[in-house]
């Protein structure tokens, strides 16, 4: 059987062309009902709270949505206590995430490439917290600091290393796994041809490596961020009076005396992370941010 140009140019245009649809008729609308069910679910509470704040009358109840009077009232009321536990909420979340990928890339290395034995073990024991409650976790730093100070006579409760020590253990897995997850699909003849021409371990890490993985380590760091940030189980066993994570702050307003300022607070929050992510797209992009192993 022989082919004719005009048959072989038609052979690789119906290669080249998209498959046929398959499906019901009905696929799309369900695709487009699905997801803008999805969005609501996760978009609604934050509208429900933005939306609250700007009511200008009373709350006779926690909640008051749809705003009646829409204002600004609340936002000129926040306390300068939510000002303060929102800024220890951000020291403490950046501070954990730079703890966590200084702490996480060379656990991720050890665990990928050293030639440990029980390394099986170890990966497990590096993954243990996300295991473990966190209010559990909460109550064993608790304790930990006791014995510690009843020994020494040094007490790490309401102290922010307490704190800062007890987000480290639960924000440090996520970096390990992101990165780990990379170097398991790394091709490592990229090093070894860096080391054939000269360069030294260390250069070869900072040049070949590090750019690599640092999806992953951008992930891993972005993870721990937000962990941290919203923490609420082990800060309120590991905070004191007058030293409180935001969190712990809009928890105690929420539990003991309601005030509406807490939900001017929130939103502002929420304007600001938009904000970040906004700009995050801008100048790295969020699929490059957020991918990790597709190197």
């Amino acid at each position: 059987m022989s082919y004719s140009p005009t048959n072989a140019t038609d052979l690789v245009q119906r290669r080249n062309s998209p498959p046929p649809r398959m499906g019901f008729p009905w696929g799309r609308l369900f695709h487009y009902v699905y997801c803008s069910l999805s969005y609501i679910f996760l978009l609604a509470p934050m509208v429900v709270v933005v939306g609250a704040s700007l009511h200008g009358g009373e709350f006779y109840t926690a909640i008051r949505f749809p705003p009646v009077e829409p204002s600004l009232r609340w936002y000129g009321e926040i306390p300068s206590s939510q000002f303060e536990a929102l800024g220890l909420s951000f020291l403490l979340a950046g501070g954990a995430a730079l703890g966590a990928c200084v702490i996480g890339i060379p656990a991720a290395l050890g665990i990928v490439r050293a030639r440990l034995p029980g390394r099986t073990f170890i990966s497990s024991v590096f993954r243990a917290p996300l295991q473990i409650p966190s209010i559990v976790t909460g109550i064993a730093f608790l304790q930990l600091y006791y014995l510690f100070g009843d020994a020494t006579g040094l007490y790490f409760q309401g102290t922010f290393l307490g704190l800062y020590l007890g987000h480290l253990f639960v924000a440090t897995p996520y970096v390990i796994g992101t990165v780990t997850a990379i170097l398991q699909r790394f091709d490592s003849r990229l090093e070894e041809a860096a080391l054939s021409l000269g360069a030294s371990r260390w250069s070869t890490f900072r040049r070949v490596t590090l750019p690599v993985i640092m999806p992953g380590v951008y992930a891993g760091a972005l993870y721990a961020f937000m962990v941290s940030f919203g923490d609420v189980p082990i800060s309120i066993f590991l905070t004191a009076p007058g030293f409180v994570t935001y969190p712990v702050e809009l928890f105690y307003g929420m539990e003991n005396d309601f005030n509406p300022s807490i939900l001017a607070s929130a939103s502002l929050v929420i304007f600001f992370c938009l904000l970040v992510l906004l700009g995050m797209q801008k100048l790295v992009g969020l699929d490059n941010l957020l991918r990790s192993g597709s190197r």
